[in-house]
């Protein structure tokens, strides 16, 4: 599904990625741990296209085809899909629009109404995006765009920030609905790569590869019990030692 070559990113001329490599398979879900600060989103803007990061040195891959150059849309077409942290309010266009424009203008009526039901949206469909939305509102609108666009590679950084139980496990039974995580895993076609501080999400979505990322390097690849456990119990500064 995605295969990321020896990637290095400068920002505003400061290299903030080094020597990324990261390969998810076609099913698999990733969880990537790492304090804050140390190009986790980064990453994530990188693989997605956004402007302000400058690829110096590597490949992304995505389904077989290089990215590096494409445009943020090319991408979002090719079946890249991301949920931002702090998403912004968009004034004047509604959520029904939205969720309508994410799927490619392919959904009727009906449908966007059933999915936003599942995610306890529905009455948000008039409403302006994000705007006067909690924590817990503006991940499930996240999500409900997510649903819509049905991406192959689903991005999601720290989607339980600032989220309540409730809302978790609201946003986890929708998130798995994405994933296909009913079906055997050699069945799915859908994967992700998830920004997780805390690890609260993996309660509800369970990974199947974890990574640590310290001072923009993966220093650390395993299962993500294991490695959620020993962060709690050393903290970042044991992993770095223990990398060195």
């Amino acid at each position: 599904m995605l295969e990321i070559k020896h990637l290095e990113v400068e920002v505003n001329n400061r290299k903030i990625l080094k020597d990324i490599n990261l390969t998810i398979k076609k099913g698999e879900v990733h969880a990537l741990f790492g304090p804050n600060g140390i190009g986790k989103t980064s990453l994530l803007n990188t693989i997605m296209g956004l402007s302000g990061y400058k690829i110096t040195k590597g490949e992304i891959i995505f389904k077989g085809k290089k990215i590096n150059d494409l445009s943020i849309d090319e991408r979002a077409r090719l079946g890249i899909g991301m949920l931002f942290q702090r998403p912004p309010v968009v004034r004047g266009v509604k959520m029904r629009q939205m969720v309508a424009l994410a799927s490619g203008k392919t959904l009727k009526d009906e449908h966007i109404e059933a999915l936003a039901k599942e995610l306890q949206m529905d009455e948000f469909l008039s409403r302006d995006v994000n705007l006067g939305f909690s924590g817990g509102e503006v991940k499930r609108a996240e999500v409900l765009q997510l649903l819509a666009q049905s991406p192959d590679l689903a991005l999601l950084d720290e989607p339980e920030s600032g989220v309540d139980i409730e809302n978790i496990s609201i946003l986890g039974y929708a998130l798995n609905r994405l994933l296909q995580k009913d079906l055997p895993i050699m069945e799915r076609k859908r994967s992700a790569l998830i920004i997780t501080h805390t690890g609260h999400i993996l309660k509800y979505v369970v990974a199947d590869v974890g990574h640590i990322m310290l001072n923009g390097r993966i220093i650390c690849t395993g299962h993500p019990e294991e490695i959620l456990q020993d962060i709690k119990k050393f903290g970042y500064k044991e992993c770095e030692l223990c990398h060195r």
